[in-house]
């Protein structure tokens, strides 16, 4: 069973759908991967522009990150959050921080994680 930890993040003021996601694919992704070891799962899943979904959301992506147990996903916080990995200042580059929300869930499936 996985440690599921979900977080919804919100866009800067501003910042494009498209510049939005290339930056946290592109540069922050990577970025994390370089400071610490990946999680057993690394998810980003995007909402459309609000122009195509209909509504306002508080957030623009949904990011799940999953560990093998409590103790790795310490572990990876403890790298992660280090003043010295430059994850935090990265992310006042592209998130509203003030609006980030995160969980660990209990993650229930209907189906073998891939």
């Amino acid at each position: 069973m996985l440690i599921t930890t979900v977080a919804l993040l919100k866009a800067k003021d501003g910042l494009s759908r498209e510049a939005f996601v290339d930056y946290y694919e592109n540069h922050h992704v990577p970025l994390v991967l370089s400071v610490a070891p990946p999680p057993v799962r690394y998810v980003r899943s995007y909402l459309p522009e609000c122009s195509l979904r209909g509504f306002a959301a508080d957030f623009d992506v949904v990011t799940q990150l999953g560990f093998a147990d409590e103790a790795a996903r310490r572990a990876w916080l403890g790298l992660v959050l280090a003043e010295e990995s430059g994850v935090a200042a990265d992310e006042a580059r592209f998130l509203d921080r003030a609006r980030t929300r995160s969980w660990v869930v209990d993650e229930r499936s209907s189906a073998p994680l891939s």
